[in-house]
């Protein structure tokens, strides 16, 4: 299985809500969140109408990977 990740370039502003619809949709398999843009995202992320379904997984330095949960029971 070949992952799908969506990376950014962080000198310009990233759109979160197209990125979340694109998780959901399963276009990408994850989206990662450097530190100096988690609050960004957070707030995009608060927003969004399926947030309780995208589960975030802490990596080291501070990195977060988001990915959707499509199963509704876990």
């Amino acid at each position: 299985m070949i992952k799908k990740t969506c990376e950014g370039d962080f000198l310009e502003e990233r759109n979160y809500q197209e990125l979340l619809d694109k998780l959901v949709a399963g276009e990408i398999d994850e989206i990662k969140i450097e530190p100096k843009e988690f609050m960004s995202f957070q707030v995009a992320l608060m927003n969004f109408r399926q947030r309780k379904r995208i589960v975030g997984i802490a990596h080291q330095q501070g990195i977060v990977y988001y990915h959707y949960n499509d199963n509704p029971t876990q």
